[in-house]
């Protein structure tokens, strides 16, 4: 046997005239369906516009203490400092007057001046903008993460188990969902919201638990229609004669492959968690007065809504922030979509 044939790698398996692929590391220890996931993630244009803006908006909110300094170390920095109390807008550019901010250290070397100025100009009552963007940045990604991760968490809890069990135990559940899906979802909220703030106080949680309680049912029904595919499969049977525990083939078999699509809608769900968050804010059921919220700063705008030629700017930047934050959900969510999509499967690889 010479030294080529020896060295030589063998050659792959052919398949009906296609050859097999051996699994790399990475989708060994991911398993085929989350390293497609991943490697479609960072190939599709959608995700990486989506995750680019996404990597933004973290960065802004991680860096918040440096971007907008807070009046003083005891402050709540979710408080927008106000310049006085007058309620005509005031534009970019004018210089602060009353509870200057502390000067951060990038300022001078971007804008060559040593002096804090209202960057995006003030809102009604004198409320910096673009303080209340910065660390809205941080109000919107908590709520929308926080609400959308607690109603997934219901939503496969009661999905899972209506679905797997079925019989009694799937009326039941079913029949709950049902009466909670028969309220308009925003109208339920804000009325839930409204009851919560007399009792708990102006902050962010009545909106969310308003959010959260009508929020889970999408995935209940996604998920079960899941699981119901799912669990006939042959592997679940398979299990299921070796003697596993429902436990165990529900969380290590049936689960993992059903739950993709549930996962799309809670990658898309995430922005419009935020707009919903917003809207309430604007009706006046979210955040106290001041609070660093982006719908906060439009309900600012309400009273010079009519004269937007000469006060754009308390409209157009914490608009133009949750327009590029749900659309950056969007991407992610879209091009997962086209990833876990069945019919896509073969084109996509």
């Amino acid at each position: 046997m010479t030294a080529e044939a020896t060295t030589a790698k063998p050659r792959p398996v052919q398949v009906g005239g296609y050859a097999l692929r051996e699994p790399g590391r990475l989708e060994r220890f991911l398993g085929p369906e989350w390293y497609r996931l991943l490697r479609g993630l960072v190939t599709n244009p959608l995700s990486v516009a989506g995750m680019v803006l996404l990597s933004g908006f973290v960065l802004i909110a991680l860096a918040a203490p440096v971007l907008a300094p807070p009046i003083s170390p005891r402050a709540d920095p979710y408080n927008i400092p106000r310049d006085g109390f007058s309620p005509e807008p005031k534009p970019p550019g004018v210089e602060w007057k009353r509870n200057v901010p502390p000067v951060p250290f990038w300022y001078k070397t971007v804008t060559g001046k040593d002096h804090w100025v209202h960057l995006f100009g003030t809102a009604s009552g004198q409320f910096d903008i673009y303080y209340g963007i910065v660390w809205g940045t941080r109000t919107a990604l908590r709520v929308g993460i926080l609400v959308v991760l607690t109603t997934l968490v219901i939503g496969l809890v009661v999905g899972s188990l209506s679905g797997y069990y079925g019989g009694f135990i799937d009326d039941v559940l079913q029949r709950i969902t049902e009466i909670f899906m028969a309220f308009p979802f925003l109208l339920a909220a804000l009325t839930l919201a409204a009851v919560l703030v007399p009792r708990m106080g102006r902050s962010i949680w009545p909106a969310v638990i308003a959010l959260i309680t009508f929020g889970w049912m999408t995935y209940a029904r996604v998920i079960r229609g899941d699981i119901l595919s799912v669990k006939e499969r042959d592997f679940v049977m398979a299990a299921r004669v070796l003697g596993a525990k429902d436990s165990r083939i529900l969380l290590r078999h049936v689960l993992p492959n059903a739950v993709f699509s549930t996962m799309v809608l809670a990658s898309l769900d995430i922005g419009a968690i935020v707009l919903s968050f917003a809207a309430l804010s604007f009706l006046g059921v979210g955040t106290d007065i001041g609070y660093a919220d982006w719908g906060q700063l439009i309900a600012f705008a309400r009273a010079y809504i009519l004269n937007l030629d000469q006060y754009w700017y308390i409209v157009l930047f914490p608009g133009l922030a949750l327009l590029l934050f749900g659309l950056a959900w969007n991407l992610v969510g879209d091009a997962l979509r086209d990833i876990l999509d069945p019919k896509l499967r073969g084109v996509r690889g």
